[in-house]
């Protein structure tokens, strides 16, 4: 029997396949989704469900779809797609939504990501803790649905040209130069919208050359893991940029809602600039506006925002508290340190392809190289994500705040301490394992590494 608290995260659905979830277990949660959706009120009598490249997708989004068919919603099948597929769906179509992927985690995983009408993000404290529950009574009681009556009609709708042409109404890339562009899609969905956004027939030509890597559909990952955080994953990626002479690199994860870029020399560009490059770009277009950023991006995002004189407001990581904070300030423009943006044009939900186009566009509307033009936006170094396995995640945090009575402290998201030389850590438990994940930044590398090695040495004894 599955037990769902070990598969239900705090944003998503996501375990192996058929160790902890299958598609019986897909079914019941299929059913408690809609249950939920019915208890919200939320508007519509259909649901959207799509799937990313894994074997194991198909089966269990019909199995999904079953659940939500015995509860009276009827179903539109999206097939294949990318998670910000699904979400231009969702805003357009004014529907609910289920994505099935577990984005970058190995083959032998899968998962689930639901939001309400308009992309709105569904999270523990906004309807997933209810749908876990009303789903594992289901399952306790030997059922994946109730009986009922007969199931509601399902369609098939391919909406990837739309997507596409949405994408290209929002970021015209049309008058800029000529790019050659290596693009890394790690066998992972980007190798299914990427030609159609940047490439198809029906759309005017662009003046970009695609070099692909990895654009075959396999969801066993036999090049490298569908994970660009990991630098081990961008290898192939930077020595093709190099071997081809490309202005620029890009790299999506599994379900292509995150992008990665490389500049001309193989280097990569840290999310954080491109955050700040993508939110210049937003703010041109609309003063005045608020960024959201998290708190784990650089100090120099916050700066350049208000430089270009937007309202920098920070929040939690997480794509439920980002989304959540841009609704509420009716921000621009939101971005990560782990490469997801979200965009209000994109109803506040995450796209890569739309954070990788206006990268695009603003590398091809000038002529410097990619280096030149992202250094403007990179004024500090940073550690990038560290992780250790700790079995008392608070004990240790409490540790390593004694030990810097002085710095300024705060508590928003983990543990964030400042110091009057601008350099900051952030020390945060993992949501789903036992580790204590360190991220530091310091306006040298010499500080950097200094209060970098400090920390994991308090960490790790």
């Amino acid at each position: 029997m599955s037990d769902l608290s070990q598969i239900v995260k705090a944003y998503d659905v996501r375990g192996t396949v058929p160790d902890q979830w299958d598609e019986r277990t897909a079914e019941a949660l299929g059913a408690a989704f809609t249950q939920v959706l019915d208890a919200y009120d939320e508007p519509g009598d259909a649901v959207l469900v799509a799937h990313d490249m894994r074997a194991t997708g198909p089966g269990l989004a019909a199995a999904f779809a079953a659940g939500v068919r015995a509860e009276g919603r009827s179903v539109i099948e999206l097939g294949l797609a990318s998670t910000d597929m699904l979400y231009y769906a969702s805003g357009s179509l004014g529907l609910p939504g289920a994505m099935f992927t577990a984005s970058h985690n190995p083959a032998q995983y899968n998962g689930i990501k639901m939001c309400r009408s308009g992309a709105r993000p569904i999270g523990q404290d906004s309807g997933l803790a209810e749908i876990r529950d009303r789903a594992q009574a289901l399952l306790d009681k030997g059922e994946a649905r109730p009986a009922g009556g007969p199931a509601a009609p399902a369609e098939r709708r391919d909406l990837l040209a739309d997507y596409a042409a949405y994408l290209r109404e929002l970021v015209d890339l049309s008058g800029i130069r000529p790019l050659k562009v290596v693009v890394d899609a790690g066998n992972g969905m980007g190798g299914y919208t990427v030609p159609t956004v940047l490439g198809d027939a029906a759309l005017p030509a662009l003046p970009l050359e695609i070099v692909p890597l990895y654009f075959e559909l396999d969801g066993t990952f036999p090049n490298h893991e569908a994970n660009p955080l990991d630098p081990a994953n961008l290898v192939d990626l930077q020595r093709a940029v190099v071997e081809h002479g490309a202005e620029i690199g890009l790299a999506f994860d599994g379900d292509a809602d995150r992008c990665f870029v490389v500049d001309e020399r193989g280097e990569p560009v840290s999310p954080s600039a491109i955050t700040a490059l993508v939110a210049a770009r937003e703010l041109a277009k609309h003063p005045g506006s608020t960024v959201i950023h998290n708190l784990i991006t650089s100090t120099a995002v916050p700066e350049i925002i208000r430089e270009h004189g937007g309202e920098p407001v920070v929040a939690r990581v997480g794509h439920s508290f980002i989304k959540a904070e841009m609704a509420r300030t009716n921000a621009i423009f939101g971005g990560e340190h782990s490469a997801h943006y979200y965009f209000r044009d994109f109803w506040f939900a995450d796209t890569g392809m739309l954070a990788a186009m206006h990268t695009l566009a603003a590398l091809g509307e000038q002529s410097l190289p990619l280096s030149v033009l992202a250094g403007e936006y990179e004024r500090y170094v940073a550690s990038g994500e560290i992780n250790s396995t700790v079995a008392d995640q608070a004990a240790k945090v409490a540790e390593v705040r004694a030990a810097y009575p002085q710095a300024e402290a705060d508590e928003l998201d983990g543990l964030t301490l400042r110091f009057p030389d601008g350099a900051w850590f952030n020390l945060r438990a993992s949501n789903t394992e036992p580790l204590l994940r360190l991220n530091v930044e310091a306006p040298t590398r010499e500080r950097m590494t200094a209060l970098r090695d400090e920390v994991l040495d308090r960490v790790r004894r």
